[in-house]
């Protein structure tokens, strides 16, 4: 379905996606990864997908634009990098908010402006943005995250609408807790904010809010990022697709 078309894919060499990579390949596309790890793991990632890998400071708007100059034309942008940090308001780091907006929401700006010339000279684009259950309801203790995910809902629902004569799409995925590095380092955090066990923090605050009582699973997520690429999906645009167990309906 995706065959000679190229991704770029930020934050994927580990979590959701990978998982969005791995099933963009699937489909016949050509990824570019991008994010953090083990070299070695990385360059196994590489062999295993046919990829190429840049590993680009997201929260360098130079190094970025380097970045997008250096892979040069592409017809997907996944904007999935993402960082979280709990605290009460009055005790947030500033610099971990700077961080946290930086590689959240600004990264997703500094790739798509630099992505959106190739694509409208293409005719053809997908930009699809991770967001979050947070994008539509707050959290306490996460006062930079929740910011940064409203955020991105806006600006892809801007971008929506200036493309929507190009052949461009954009649209926002939004997963409730997914079991990845980035929820599971968040748990010591959170614990020690909220004064709770890991087992309380688990049930009690990240699973409570999942009526289904069930991690998201990457694959889902990735299955839906597969669908807005093709064409079924080419008058899908400006939309927040929520995978959450049910959270948001309340």
């Amino acid at each position: 379905m995706l065959k000679n078309r190229r991704a770029l894919i930020t934050g994927s060499t580990s979590g959701i996606g990978l998982a969005i990579a791995r099933a963009l390949v699937a489909e016949g596309a050509e990824v570019i990864l991008n994010g953090l790890g083990d070299p070695a793991e990385i360059e196994a990632l590489c062999d295993e997908l046919g990829a190429s890998y840049n590993g680009a400071n997201l929260m360098d708007a130079g190094a970025i634009a380097q970045m997008m100059a250096d892979v040069g034309p592409i017809d997907i942008l996944v904007n999935n990098a993402g960082m979280q940090h709990v605290a009460a308001v009055e005790d947030f780091p500033p610099e971990k908010w700077d961080a946290i907006i930086a590689l959240n929401l600004s990264a997703a700006f500094h790739t798509t402006r630099a992505a959106v010339p190739g694509m409208k000279a293409a005719g053809w684009g997908r930009i699809i943005n991770t967001a979050s259950a947070h994008s539509l309801a707050a959290s306490p203790f996460k006062c930079a995250y929740v910011a940064a995910k409203h955020g991105l809902t806006g600006f892809t629902k801007t971008i929506a609408l200036e493309l929507a004569t190009c052949g461009i799409t954009a649209n926002c995925i939004s997963p409730g807790y997914v079991w990845t590095p980035l929820v599971e380092n968040q748990i010591p955090d959170t614990m020690a904010a909220r004064g709770m066990t890991r087992d309380q923090v688990m049930n009690d605050v990240l699973l409570a809010k999942q009526p289904t009582k069930s991690f998201v699973l990457p694959e889902d997520v990735a299955a839906l990022a597969v669908f807005l690429c093709g064409d079924a999906a080419r008058n899908i645009t400006g939309a927040n697709y929520t995978i959450d167990g049910g959270w948001t309906a309340e």
